[in-house]
């Protein structure tokens, strides 16, 4: 920063990132230009994950990092099942369904695959289709409203996924998902 002669410039992210000037609060708000950013705390893959959705006037966006990703969600490294489930169900799904998803890597082929293997919905076959289709699935295809009905860790009560986990209550479904993507 002292190189390029703004000193002062806030950098926000995670606690980790040495870099980082300013981590904000779950559910603060800031502005980029135009831009609007909220942060959403989402622990579990690490205990300072954060998502950042975004709005401006030509549209939604939220950046999942290691928390969500297209048809799956990050391992469970510092957290657990009961943390996943919040920030999948609760907080993340409650942003608009119009929201496109930016995730932190890219495993949609084997999450759809893992996804058909417990929920072979008509929505997991549009999602392995499109993979299977499409050599480079990039983030940004999909939107929440999508991933509400093809990612099998954001459809802890449907009775199929229940199945498939032998477990009824949410946080034992998630519990048992994971297990099972890992082992997989």
């Amino acid at each position: 920063l002292q190189e390029l002669k703004t000193p002062d410039l806030a950098i926000i992210g995670g606690k980790n990132c040495e870099a980082v000037t300013k981590t904000p609060q779950h559910e603060e708000s800031f502005r980029l230009g135009d831009i609007s950013i909220r942060s959403i705390h989402t622990p579990c893959h690490t205990q300072d994950s954060i998502c950042f959705f975004m709005e401006d006037r030509t549209g939604k966006a939220v950046f999942t990092g290691d928390t969500l990703f297209n048809g799956g969600c990050g391992r469970f490294f510092e957290g657990n099942a009961a943390e996943m489930h919040e920030a999948l169900n609760m907080r993340l799904a409650s942003l608009p369904d119009d929201t496109l998803v930016y995730s932190g890597h890219e495993y949609t082929k084997a999450n759809a695959k893992f996804a058909m293997s417990v929920l072979p919905s008509d929505a997991v076959k549009k999602l392995q289709a499109f993979t299977e289709a499409d050599d480079v699935t990039t983030p940004g295809k999909f939107t929440i409203a999508d991933e509400k009905k093809h990612n099998v860790f954001m459809r802890l009560d449907d009775p199929i996924v229940q199945k498939a986990t032998g477990a009824s209550e949410p946080v034992d479904v998630m519990n048992k998902l994971r297990e099972m993507k890992n082992n997989s």
